[in-house]
């Protein structure tokens, strides 16, 4: 059920730090993230993966927050420095990039997530923090974090993790969790083979978010127990949670159902936009006539670098020579000129130029797309441009040719693809 008042701010959140684990590639999306870490990648027409973990922490409370970065980062980096820089220090506020810099020693860059968080330990004994929250990056929703560590704190816990149900079939690529009636964990699985479901729910497992609470004190304690450990990966799922429960610490589960906000006909909203299917949907949704997620709520905003580019334009109106877009999102600086844009997303700063015809696209920012070009399932990533008269998204073995076309038949294409030079800090 919504929730009247979504925020949950006290003197919880502000004595806790978050730091989130942004240093992932995200393989699974391909070509989209040769050249940028997967928090980084573009969603949603003007946003970035990262804005959403970001926004659920300013909008949570928690104004002191690290973000750790490793793979491929520039653009993250500057996308954080550009449009999260608005904090202010005086007050104790403030988002930190923490690259990989081998503070431990000089061989290691991040082994894990658990020795991400070790390698920053000094950073953090200086903040002093009462809680540390730890994030994934790399996923879209909305959620109060403050009403997580406040169950945190009724529990009595040592540690607290957010969860989901998740189908069976898909549970294999999560952590897997058993609990008891009051919600303590008694079984951890990171990515089993054979997901074991929830007792009253037989084609449902319940499964980690990734995202976790620690009393700060009993992290920093087993941080340093993991780092000693010469069999460890130095994971969180695949080691540090298994050895709590193992050795009986208090670990509890926080349904994301309590925690997430929405509004009062819209559905819990979490997405890992982790395949290019996946991703090509999530964006689509977005120009549903009710998509799942509300971008225009504005009790709980997502905030992002926001780029000064005039407003979107549409020209021409005579027959074969229309400017138009029907069921889309079309962000600034775009401008479509006597071309016709059906159920698409188009990101800041794409020109579509006469007789171009576009649907079911994704097309991020700065694309330019060629006089009487047909773009049908496709994401178009930053930078391209399209040669007029282009047909992609028709013919899937010509696609397969030249760009990458997944099992669903979206067509993924990069600069590279069409041979055309572009910056690799996208």
């Amino acid at each position: 059920m919504a929730k009247e008042y979504p925020r949950f701010v006290s003197l919880l959140t502000k004595n806790t730090v978050a730091l989130i684990l942004a240093g992932g590639r995200g393989s699974r999306l391909k070509q989209l993230t040769d050249w940028r870490a997967k928090p980084a990648v573009p969603f949603g027409g003007k946003f970035r993966i990262i804005d959403f973990p970001l926004s659920n922490c300013m909008n949570s409370g928690i104004r002191r927050i690290g973000v750790v970065t490793q793979y491929k980062a520039h653009s993250l980096i500057k996308h954080v420095q550009r449009g999260w820089g608005f904090l202010r220090g005086e007050f104790n506020e403030f988002v930190e990039l923490m690259p990989a810099q081998q503070r431990v020693d000089e061989d290691s860059w991040y082994k894990g997530t658990a020795d991400a968080v070790y390698q920053n330990l000094d950073i953090l004994r200086v903040y002093k923090p009462e809680f540390v929250l730890l994030l994934a990056g790399d996923h879209v929703y909305k959620m109060d974090y403050g009403e997580m560590i406040a169950n945190h704190v009724r529990n009595e816990a040592d540690m607290t993790v957010a969860c989901i149900e998740v189908p069976i079939k898909d549970a294999s690529a999560f952590g897997v969790m058993a609990t008891a009636p009051d919600g303590r964990v008694v079984e951890f699985t990171e990515k089993p083979k054979q997901p074991a479901p929830m007792p009253d729910k037989p084609d449902v497992a319940l499964c980690s978010m990734g995202i976790y609470v620690f009393n700060a004190a009993f992290l920093f304690e087993q941080l340093v127990r993991d780092a000693d450990d010469p069999r460890s990966e130095h994971d969180f799922g695949k080691n540090v949670i298994p050895h709590l429960i193992e050795a009986g610490y208090r670990v509890y589960a926080q349904s994301f159902n309590e925690s997430c906000v929405h509004g009062e006909n819209e559905p819990p909203y979490w997405r890992d936009v982790g395949t290019v299917d996946a991703y090509w949907e999530a964006n689509l949704d977005l120009a549903n006539i009710t998509p799942d997620l509300n971008l225009y709520d504005k009790a709980w905003p997502i905030w992002t670098y926001q780029e000064q580019l005039p407003p979107a334009k549409f020209v021409f109106d005579e027959d074969h020579r229309r400017g138009m877009a029907v069921d889309s999102m079309v962000s600034g600086g775009c401008i479509i000129s006597g071309a016709s844009v059906k159920h698409s997303v188009l990101f800041s700063n794409v020109h579509v130029s006469e007789g171009a015809f576009l649907e079911e696209a994704v097309v991020l920012p700065d694309v330019r797309i060629g006089a009487g070009t047909v773009l049908k399932r496709v994401v178009i990533d930053k930078g391209c441009k399209i040669p007029p008269g282009t047909t992609i998204g028709v013919n899937r073995a010509e696609d397969e040719k030249h760009y990458h076309v997944t099992e669903r038949g979206v067509t993924l294409v990069t600069p590279e693809m069409l041979g055309q030079a572009f910056h690799h800090f996208r």
